[in-house]
């Protein structure tokens, strides 16, 4: 009987769409605090501000920067809001670490090729950091570009002071 290969990944909530991303690519997941938007002045968007993180100043990231119904901008911090922590992938940045705004806690997965499979006619949200979309039993979720995110990371880091 051949072994079989399996990834332990987390399912991390946005609002409306799901990421699916491998946990070693995770240092933890904390509360939500205010941001200090002063450190990024002409912030682009999808970068919401920093927050104090073991002593460091963490820019955090949001896929959810549609404006809502009520008009109010998806990223801003609801009852459930968290931040992912995530370990950079590369040497683009000078950054070893940045956050990702959610809204819960991920869900521990185990994938393998018996439950993913690419989805080719699901949407991919435009301008977003995202490689793809998967199926996963009767998940639709995204999977980010975490090296686009550390380019775009990459272009604002001198206006970010750890």
């Amino acid at each position: 009987m051949s072994e079989q290969s399996e990834l332990y990944s987390l399912l991390i909530p946005l609002r409306g769409e799901r990421l699916l991303v491998p946990r070693m690519c995770v240092a933890e997941v904390i509360p939500f605090a205010d941001t200090a938007t002063g450190d990024y002045p002409d912030a682009p968007d999808w970068l919401i501000g920093s927050i104090d993180w073991n002593g460091r100043k963490l820019p955090v990231i949001s896929f959810d920067t549609a404006k809502t119904d009520e008009g109010v901008t998806a990223r801003r911090r609801g009852a459930r809001s968290r931040v992912v922590v995530f370990h950079a992938i590369t040497d683009r940045t000078r950054l070893r670490h940045y956050g990702v705004l959610t809204q819960g806690f991920p869900q521990l997965v185990r994938v393998n090729r018996d439950v993913i499979t690419l989805d080719e006619e699901g949407e991919i949200p435009p301008n977003q950091p995202v490689l793809c979309r998967v199926r996963m039993i009767h998940e639709f979720p995204l999977i980010p570009d975490l090296e686009a995110i550390e380019d775009r990371l990459a272009e604002i880091e001198t206006n970010i002071v750890n």
